[in-house]
């Protein structure tokens, strides 16, 4: 009997990562393509099939492939379509999954961004399992967010609910990317702790040897090794990040009351440094009706397979849709 598979696909702007993934989310093989970018996405997609194409016959078993998930920048759900994605270069609208099925005819062919992908391959795969509600916050260069509610991902009207990143935690703060001001992840996000090492250089007197480093070249793997070190002005940042962070979540408790809130991405990884603040600053703004009843948890997921797990998770969720 073939083993049942899903394709996984993340795309990128610089390269598409294909994974082949079983429903135990066990990754079978993967493989990657250069994402041609300002060209006829048509030509992206002849590549890209061959290269599904080629995997997929170089395994060592026989599998059936029950569909494909793909995650990318600016997807609607919805409509198949990504849209104003300027990255890539393809044109304000593109019709994927539907250019897509021209090459593949299977069950289940899906669209969504990385944050909901994240959430559902948390559900199937990872430390959500058996959970009905929870919060998935990717901490990377900006803030995205995957909400499920009765074991159904948020997607609303037009499929681009769940956007946590872009609720105001600072009225009038920092411009965000999104042309309005205090965003959170202006804040919480590894370019948000930068910004803050920043702002503490200038406005406090806190020794620090980030001091040596020239304005705008902090990294957030710069901040986590100083903080590593006892550096009190990288402490500084990851309690102030911890604090815009936790005070976030406390109001996104309130919305969903979700078991668990997954913290996942670069800044996750910081561990402890932003686990304790964030834990912290979340219970003291909590509303006492979910006081201590949120967990606050790292992602379980293998943190460089992510993406293609995710996508190929988005396609076992959507045939469970189908067959119902």
């Amino acid at each position: 009997m073939k083993k049942e598979v899903a394709i996984g696909i993340d795309i990128g702007g610089t390269n598409t990562v294909i994974g082949v993934v079983d429903r135990a989310g066990n990754l079978l093989a993967e493989a990657s393509t250069p994402t041609l970018t300002n060209t006829d996405v048509k030509n992206y997609l002849d590549v890209l099939s061959a290269k599904i194409n080629e995997t997929v016959f170089e395994l060592d078993e026989e599998v059936e492939v029950m569909g494909i998930g793909v995650g990318a920048p600016s997807s609607n759900y919805y409509t198949g379509e990504i849209v104003g994605a300027s990255n890539l270069g393809w044109g304000d609208v593109v019709p994927f999954v539907e250019l897509l099925r021209q090459y593949y005819d299977y069950p289940a062919i899906v669209l969504t961004n990385d944050a909901n992908s994240a959430a559902v391959g948390e559900m199937m795969y990872g430390g959500a399992k058996g959970m009905k509600n929870f919060i998935m916050l990717t901490l990377g260069t900006g803030v995205g967010s995957g909400i499920v509610i009765n074991s159904e991902l948020v997607l609303g009207h037009d499929g681009f609910a769940g956007e946590l990143g872009h609720v105001i935690t600072e009225r009038n703060g920092r411009e965000c990317g999104c042309g309005r001001n205090g965003c959170l992840e202006t804040y919480a996000s590894a370019t948000g702790i930068c910004r803050t090492v920043s702002e503490l250089n200038a406005n406090t007197k806190i020794p620090s040897e980030l001091r040596k480093v020239p304005s705008g070249q902090f990294t957030s793997k710069m901040v986590y090794d100083a903080a590593v070190k006892g550096d009190e002005l990288a402490l500084e940042a990851f309690e102030r990040t911890g604090e815009m962070l936790g005070r976030a979540i406390a109001d996104f408790v309130a919305f969903s009351s979700p078991e668990a809130v997954f913290l996942f991405g670069g800044l996750a990884q910081a561990g402890d440094y932003i686990f304790k603040p964030t834990q912290k600053h979340m219970e003291e703004n909590m509303c006492f009706l979910y006081s201590n009843k949120v967990q606050l948890l790292p992602s379980e997921l293998d943190g460089a397979k992510i993406a293609v797990l995710g996508a190929s998770a988005v396609v076992w969720k959507e045939l469970e849709q189908i067959e119902q």
